[in-house]
């Protein structure tokens, strides 16, 4: 249950809420004035746990005295037991993202490998986002260009089915894949299921980095093949033991126990800590990722408890041992709760000496390098930002660019598109695309007017204002901007600037950039890098433009191409668009293939080729 004290600043009101807490084990919630969560915790004793911030406040980190000194109200979630509050922690944390707790983001970015063992013919896919759908799931792994590497591997030696579930379901004969020696071929030719999952039992032993049992496997079914004269089935399959054994040998062994563990290393304070996980399974060194953590107030045990409860309820590879520079707290509560998750032991430990003190060692070594580098990388991006606010005049660091760009085709489907850039990094979640609601021609000054107006008409929390806009072209368009502003009510308000590209016939050599009231180019400097940020920026504001208007030509040219078909209408045009990705495609395929699709019988399927021949 929730008990939410009645809202007062006063100690004496504190000292009384947790006077009032349950002794029993749960989740506290510490909020600031506004209500703004920023804490959350959980607790064996609610009430011990919540008193002790606020006795002997000097014993605190410099962090946690400063959130002690901002809580306002405390509520509390009572649990059933310990375990159920590290749970409910851990996701409240990721609900509500408290300013001092570690958070760790989802890990979108990274890639991870998807077997759906439910498919009569099970694949290997390469995806951003795991789900619990009971598929088999590896990774995430660091590296997108690792994964893609590991999967040609597997397509070369295991001949699973490339093609997707939609394509194999009308697909009327084999592809090159199949040519080529590299896949069976379920879409159209007869493959016993029982041999097919053996092969895919045997992917599943490689990416579980049991290489040696895997070559030992194969190596008997090649021997009974030859024994049974099956001499092109032993073939294959010494072919498939010879490029496992060549794999193994480029394996770097980093452990002489072949364990699957996990090592963490810690590296900065307690503004800015990065913590690193170096993967290994079965000895072998797979992966290292790492963690940015800024603004978290726990100490380290209570840091490390969150991380490691967060970050093995986002992953499906648990190991069997977690090798920690700090032992978290509760370190036997979070071997429970891991071995539930896992379904065999876990432990957590902090080694002292030894092959294992040696691998922490190499953990907290890459963590602290990494940390440096990105330090170092920081500082070069400051400069550059602080150069641009010096050049270019502006009261503030532009820590907030975005950059607006118009596409068209010979005057046709005209789209706008906007790129935003935040301390000098693409920040795509920002990113907008428009399409022009009031011009039709060609008018690119139109087009700009129109889309500054419904970008900055509605500033707000969900819809932040820049530092610095950034229009794709010279002192026209920056004339524009300026107008719009002061429509809005925004002069001033932030910077405005203008990027040309060079004339090639004036003989320039460099892009130029125009400030409002300004008749030439403005001088950047000697420092290359400040033109260049500016550049990039500009350049994907133009392909994100670009993208989204070729995206539109090529529906319209559907809708278009159809118009002429009796009985196809939006709704067909859409389904033909979703199912075949494109005019040409929908061209290609067979009447066969078009009759295959829901509400499209043989009559209109001849009607659409006869349309489109």
């Amino acid at each position: 249950m929730i008990q939410p004290p009645d809202r007062s600043d006063s100690p004496t009101h504190l000292a009384g809420v947790i006077g009032a807490l349950s002794e029993g084990p749960g989740v506290y919630l510490m909020k600031a004035a506004g209500g703004e969560i920023i804490y959350i915790g959980k607790a064996i004793n609610l009430q011990k746990r919540v008193a002790s911030y606020f006795q002997r406040q000097d014993a605190h980190g410099a962090k946690t005295a400063l959130m002690v000194t901002r809580v306002a109200d405390i509520e509390t979630v009572v649990t059933a037991s310990e375990k159920e509050a590290l749970i409910l922690e851990s996701n409240l944390i990721k609900r509500h993202r408290p300013r001092f707790n570690v958070v760790l983001k989802d890990d979108k970015r990274y890639p991870s490998l998807r077997i759906d063992l439910h498919a009569t013919y099970p694949r290997i896919e390469i995806v951003r986002k795991t789900l619990k759908d009971g598929a088999v799931y590896f990774g995430p792994y660091s590296s997108a260009q690792a994964v893609r590497q590991t999967v040609k591997l597997i397509n070369k030696t295991f001949p699973l089915r490339k093609c997707s579930d939609r394509t194999l379901s009308h697909r009327t004969r084999p592809c090159i894949h199949h040519q080529m020696g590299q896949c069976l071929a379920p879409c159209c030719l007869t493959v016993d299921p029982k041999a097919y999952r053996g092969m895919v039992k045997e992917v599943i032993l490689f990416l579980k980095g049991r290489t040696p049992e895997l070559i030992r496997r194969i190596g008997r079914h090649m021997l009974k093949a030859s024994d049974a004269l099956e001499f092109e089935t032993a073939a294959a399959l010494r072919d498939r033991m010879v490029a496992l054994e060549k794999t193994l040998a480029r394996q770097a062994t980093v452990t002489t126990d072949f364990l699957d563990r996990d090592v963490i290393g810690i590296s900065g304070n307690s503004d800015f800590r990065l913590v690193t996980v170096m993967t290994l399974r079965r000895g072998v060194l797979q992966g290292i990722r790492h963690f940015e953590i800024i603004h978290a107030a726990p100490e380290k045990g209570e840091l490390m408890a969150q991380f490691l409860a967060q970050y093995y309820q986002q992953t499906h590879g648990i190991p069997v041992e977690v090798l920690v520079p700090e032992l978290p707290e509760n370190t036997d509560l979070l071997e429970e709760t891991l071995s539930e998750w896992r379904m065999r032991r876990v432990r957590v430990r902090r080694p002292l000496r030894g092959e294992k003190r040696r691998l922490l060692e190499m953990a907290e070594n890459n963590s602290e390098n990494t940390l440096r580098e990105r330090l170092l990388k920081a500082t070069r991006e400051a400069a550059v930002l602080e150069g641009l606010k010096r050049r270019l005049r502006m009261d503030r660091i532009p820590a907030r660019i975005e950059c607006f760009d118009n596409s068209n085709l010979a005057g046709t489907n005209p789209v706008s598109a906007m790129v935003v850039f935040v301390d000098g990094r693409p920040h795509k979640a920002g990113y907008r695309r428009y399409t022009t609601r009031t011009v039709s021609s060609p008018d690119d000054y139109a087009s700009m007017a129109e889309v500054l107006h419904r970008r900055y008409a509605k500033l707000g929390p969900s819809n932040p204002e820049p530092d610095l806009l950034l229009v794709d072209g010279g002192k026209g368009q920056v004339n524009i901007a300026v107008a719009v502003m002061e429509q809005l009510g925004l002069t001033g308000r932030f910077a405005i600037a203008g990027i040309a590209k060079k004339d090639a016939e004036k003989k320039e050599t460099e892009d130029k950039i125009y400030l409002p009231n300004r008749a030439n180019p403005v001088n950047l400097g000697a420092d290359g890098r400040l033109l260049l940020l500016l550049e990039q920026i500009r350049d994907e504001a133009h392909r994100f433009a670009v993208t989204f208007q070729r995206r539109q030509r090529a529906r319209k040219m559907v809708k278009s191409a159809l118009d002429g078909v009796a009985g196809v209408g939006p709704r067909r045009k859409r389904l033909l668009m979703k199912h075949f990705g494109s005019l040409k495609k929908i061209r290609a395929a067979t009447e066969d293939e078009l009759s295959r699709l829901p509400g499209i019988n043989e009559s209109l399927a001849k009607a659409i080729k006869r349309t489109l021949s």
